[in-house]
């Protein structure tokens, strides 16, 4: 059976909120496939999510692999990060290896994973941008998107590389933030904009500027939505990572990442 790992640090409710999610797709058989181990960045006591999370998937018989990255040489970590990250994930490869994943989903994983494993493991992440679109962290990406008055968005699923948030994109589903109700929340904004410069807005307004909440509120609907169908499309062959390259189910590499975003819509 198609098995992939699951790597958390359980920071908050929707940590568990997504494992949970997944996990119940498996079991409804719209994955077909199996969580080889679940691997926590915390151990016990760290956090109460964490504990929650983990305590859920010992009970359902998946192993668990937990390794406090906190507590991992804390001196070296605050003297040469690089260097801590590839000694950390030095061990955690080892602490894992042993384990049969034909792919690792980050999950709320808080750390930057070092360059060696991502090169002995295939990882994927969300980043909740279309392939193409702004990086950076979610608020970087929709105040971006306000500033090019962006006609769509997306979120997107990428391989993880040693460059942050460049691995190339293997999934993605997209959505039009024009027309309709999205018309006079931009002419809401422009307005602003006539009266404040952008940082007055964002210092003011901050997540809670209309626009930006819609922008935020679409994308994140389709978060849990694309991590269930991306993995569903790797369990059931209709792609596979190999290396740096995607393939679709007659083992053609593909040029670009595969669209779900009709899979989405139904789910979102």
């Amino acid at each position: 059976m198609w098995s992939f790992g699951w790597w958390t640090t359980g920071r908050d409710q929707a940590a568990v909120d997504l494992f949970e999610a997944v996990f119940n797709a498996i079991t409804e058989r719209v994955i077909p496939g199996k969580i080889s181990y679940v691997f926590s960045s915390r151990e016990p006591g760290e956090s109460e999510f964490s504990d929650r999370l983990v305590k859920m998937a010992k009970y359902h018989g998946i192993p668990v692999v937990s390794f406090s990255a906190v507590r991992f040489r804390p001196d070296l970590r605050r003297q040469d990060r690089e260097l801590w990250r590839q000694d950390y994930h030095k061990e955690v490869f080892e602490k894992v290896k042993g384990f049969t994943a034909r792919v690792v989903v980050l999950a709320g994983y808080m750390w930057v994973v070092s360059p060696e494993i991502c090169r002995k493991l295939s990882i994927i992440n969300l980043h909740p941008a279309a392939p193409g679109g702004p990086s950076g962290t979610w608020q970087e990406v929709i105040w971006q998107l306000m500033d090019q008055k962006a006609d769509k968005t997306g979120v997107m699923m990428h391989l993880v590389t040693s460059e942050l948030d460049k691995g190339p994109a293997i999934t993605y589903c997209s959505f039009p933030i024009r027309g309709d109700v999205w018309d006079s929340l931009w002419e809401q904004f422009e307005h602003m904009l006539q009266r404040s410069s952008r940082e007055e807005i964002k210092e003011t307004y901050g997540e809670l500027q209309p626009l930006f909440a819609k922008i935020r509120n679409e994308g994140v609907k389709r978060e849990l939505p694309l991590i269930v169908q991306t993995i569903r499309s790797l369990a059931k062959g209709e792609i596979s990572i190999k290396g740096p390259h995607l393939y679709d189910s007659t083992g053609s590499q593909l040029t670009v990442p595969y669209d779900l975003t009709d899979a989405i819509v139904t789910t979102a």
